[in-house]
């Protein structure tokens, strides 16, 4: 027995606290679990909630993983108990208390490496410090970059060569240097810290340091969907990387898994919105979500759901609701009342199981922000997308899927904007979102070559994660690496004793 705990892999998860970043290393950390390592994930209160189900689950099934939860410092900076997710921001002011927050968690972290005594810790790239944390441990520090291969070489390549400076304006266009394929972007449309110099970019800036003395990187994608940059990144960045996704198929196989995944409480047994699809006809409704962060202004609601109801499409929208305006509040108490009647349109406040509806046979499209999560999730189910960046690399996302992969249609959005700094007018007219919506879910032949390629990606999602596939074997193969290193470790912890 002793012999049997020794040979097992002990690693931490070190998540960090916003849906897009912590739903995927939560289910990348069962994932270990799944393949014989003995887990633990690092948390607040709060957000151990939001997924602390599925890990009693898989924990009663067998596997060794539990939940270590930390005391997050609500009264030290001024929010109220349960506030500690970015997620909870609802001003520039309560987001800076959550940032400082987390940022006051370091010590009470590396003090749990210490006592643990992990053979490999696994962090968000949020975490930069954590690569001295594990170079005194003596351990492997992987890193867990929550986006695309293509969107962190975008990235490095606009930090290293600034192609956007000295142009004559944002509208001009731009080559993005050193990319196998000719991507164009304007100033504009390049992440708001690169573009220009602000108070966040000292902390990307540590974090991308941080890559190149880290042991490695994981990263929740798959090689048939961006393998090129999968490879660009290895030999532009010379850092090691292991491509394990798409993970949340891998690991939420049934239909309760997927209905409560990132959410505290249970999905209700009959919800509305599944009778309400169960009604449509297939690949007959556009699924429209702008992810866990993002308000749209009232001007762009406005804009948006006049688009959907002349589009003569059904869609299901997903709204997240912001208190305190009694405009937007009326307008949009009485446009849901309007779709209910005409059945036409079905909206969800704030949270959807996104991965039961992106399933259903009935949903035909997604308008996405370009999130990552959400691409990849639309991607395993076949779905073409419309695509409207709002902040970050969702911009770099977007050309991915529309000119790369050609899975998608761009609404014509040209600025990335800080999502809490988002102004009060419209970014995009309805007329333009009616003539992509139009296009999307019609039966042109656009339409129906981009489902084409998109269910060509589904398959190659499946398989990858399937005993023998690109994914499943990165993964065995990193679990077998780590292994060796503890081994190593041990071994000269013995000569030296």
């Amino acid at each position: 027995m002793k012999a049997q705990w020794q040979d097992k892999l002990n690693v931490l998860f070190l998540p960090y606290p916003t849906p897009g970043h912590m739903i995927p290393m939560v289910d990348t950390a069962r994932l270990f679990s799944k393949h014989g390592a003995s887990v633990t994930i690092i948390a607040t209160q709060s957000n151990a909630l939001t997924f602390q189900k599925a890990i009693e689950g898989d924990f009663s099934c067998g596997y060794d993983i539990r939940t270590q939860v930390i005391p997050f410092p609500a009264d030290h900076v001024g929010l109220p108990d349960g506030v500690e997710n970015i997620r909870d921001s609802t001003t520039p002011e309560t987001l800076g208390q959550i940032s400082h927050g987390i940022s006051m968690l370091k010590d009470q972290i590396e003090l749990l490496f210490q006592d643990l005594q992990p053979d490999c810790i696994v962090t968000d790239i949020c975490y930069p410090w954590t690569v001295e944390s594990a170079t005194k441990l003596g351990i492997p520090r992987l890193f867990f970059y929550s986006s695309s291969y293509f969107s962190n070489c975008v990235s490095h390549s606009i930090r290293k060569h600034r192609p956007h400076e000295n142009l004559v304006s944002d509208a001009h266009k731009f080559t993005v240097p050193g990319l196998p394929q000719r991507i164009e972007m304007t100033p504009s449309q390049v992440a708001e810290w690169e573009r220009t110099k602000n108070e966040t970019t000292g902390y990307f800036d540590a974090m991308f340091e941080s890559e190149a003395k880290s042991y490695g990187a994981l990263y929740n994608s798959f090689h048939e969907l961006e393998s090129v940059y999968e490879q660009l990144h290895q030999s532009a960045l010379g850092i090691k990387s292991w491509t394990i996704g798409p993970v949340s198929s891998w690991v939420n196989k049934d239909d309760e898994q997927k209905a409560n995944r990132g959410h505290k409480e249970d999905l209700e047994e009959e919800p509305q919105w599944l009778n309400w699809l169960n009604s449509k006809q297939n690949e007959s409704v556009l699924y429209v979500c702008f992810g866990s962060l993002v308000w749209l202004p009232h001007a762009q609601l406005v804009e948006l759901a006049h688009a959907l109801e002349h589009s003569g499409h059904s869609f299901i929208w997903v709204i997240r609701k912001k208190d305190g305006n009694e405009n937007e509040d009326s307008f949009l108490q009485e446009f849901e009342k309007k779709m209910k009647e005409n059945k036409k349109g079905f909206i969800i406040w704030n949270w959807t199981p996104q991965l039961l509806i992106l399933d259903h046979p009935a949903i035909g499209g997604m308008v996405t922000h370009c999130g990552w999560n959400s691409i990849l999730e639309s991607v395993s189910a076949g779905l073409p997308m419309i695509t409207w960046p709002i902040f970050a690399e969702q911009s770099y996302n977007e050309k991915l899927v529309v000119d790369i992969l050609k899975i998608g249609l761009p609404v014509g959005v040209n600025e990335s904007t800080f999502w809490m700094n988002l102004g009060d007018e419209a970014m995009v007219r309805r007329e333009d979102i009616v003539k992509v919506v139009v296009l999307l879910m019609g039966s042109s032949q656009v339409s129906k070559e981009m489902r084409k390629r998109a269910r060509k990606l589904s398959d190659a999602a499946k398989r990858t994660i399937e005993e023998g596939g690109h994914s499943y074997n990165n993964l065995t193969q990193l679990i077998d690496e780590l292994k060796s290193l503890k081994i190593s470790k041990t071994c000269r912890s013995t000569v030296d004793n």
